[in-house]
């Protein structure tokens, strides 16, 4: 197992490398001035001049990708061309609101996705089993903003059920940062007033980004728990008449979950990178938003960080799942 782990830690560098130079060279050949972006076109030429040779623009494009993975191996991720902040800072501040939604969408797709596809697969060619197989289809076929937009319009401006846009009410005052998590620093301040507030601030946003990935695993989960309740240890585990929830929990779901874990893996990825139009509708301030302005801005040093956090995301998410494997199915070995 620690040379399976070690051999991972090698390749995540190597990915890592990989993304970093695909990004940082794709980002170079766009056909656009970032220097006239962020100066605007009535810049003189010598506040130009002084720029580029402040961010090392003014030289060629291998030079700055070799100086920046200097810098990176350090640690630092240069400075952001929009915000004259360190993009490591940049990212301390942004990463955490995302990282509280993306885990709000996650919980919500694995609440309502994994038994509705259990339901679906025991009661298959019912009602329940079309109107969940129906849901699904519309989960997966409906834009986000859009289902964003519906839910703010009715929910919270016309019901007035929910909070709307941000992460917290504006009469309320955050807690002192210690996580960046607005609900764990509320926890950690003993303030029950911000952290029921931020906790409603996220149903919205929630399970609009959560429903989609719902849809996904429902029928992954339905699709797997066919092929194994058909499966002969299943039907003897029926005939010694032990109780259904025990056939289906234990012998069928554990078998049927290797193939589910690999869905709800990359669901999670994707929630924490994904969720720029999410962020966009509910004002949410998070990574999303944050990569959105800097990709508009041509602020190369901040893109290539969003893009390397993306990248370590799912890479740390793809081992977890790796390592669950052996959990679930004692045949899978990593020696």
């Amino acid at each position: 197992m620690s040379q399976y782990l070690l051999g991972r830690i090698a390749s995540t560098g190597l990915v890592l490398v990989g993304v970093s130079a695909l990004t940082f060279f794709i980002a170079h050949v766009v056909p656009a001035d970032p220097v006239l972006v962020a100066l605007g076109e009535h810049a003189r030429e010598d506040q130009i001049q002084a720029y580029r040779r402040a961010y090392g623009l003014d030289r060629p494009v291998l030079v700055q990708y070799l100086l920046y993975m200097g810098r990176l191996a350090q640690g630092d991720l240069g400075v952001s061309i929009r915000t004259r902040r360190p993009v490591a800072d940049d990212l301390r501040e942004f990463l955490p609101a995302t990282i509280e939604l993306g885990t709000a969408a996650w919980v919500v797709a694995l609440l309502l996705g994994v038994p509705a596809g259990i339901v679906s697969a025991i009661y298959k060619d019912r009602l329940f089993d079309h109107l969940c197989r129906i849901a699904a289809l519309m989960g997966a076929s409906m834009p986000v903003f859009w289902l964003g937009l519906l839910l703010l319009g009715n929910v919270y401006y016309r019901l007035r059920w929910l909070p709307g846009p941000g992460r917290l009410d504006i009469a309320l005052s955050p807690p002192p940062s210690r996580t960046g998590l607005l609900l764990v620093d509320a926890l950690l301040a003993g303030d029950g007033a911000v952290f029921g507030n931020a906790l409603l601030h996220l149903v919205l946003p929630g399970l609009t980004l959560g429903l989609f990935s719902t849809a996904v695993v429902a029928r992954m989960t339905r699709s797997a728990m066919l092929e194994v309740l058909y499966q002969d240890y299943v039907r003897t585990a029926w005939a010694k008449g032990l109780p259904g929830r025990r056939v289906v929990l234990r012998h069928a779901l554990r078998n049927a979950m290797i193939p589910t874990l690999t869905i709800i893996g990359i669901a999670f990825g994707n929630l924490l990178s994904g969720a720029v139009l999410t962020e966009t509708v509910f004002a949410w301030p998070g990574l999303g938003r944050y990569a959105t302005t800097s990709a508009v801005s041509l602020d190369f040093p901040a893109v290539v960080g969003v893009t390397l956090v993306a990248a370590v995301i799912y890479t740390l998410v793809n081992l977890v799942v790796d390592l669950l494997y052996v959990r679930l199915d004692p045949r899978v070995r990593y020696d």
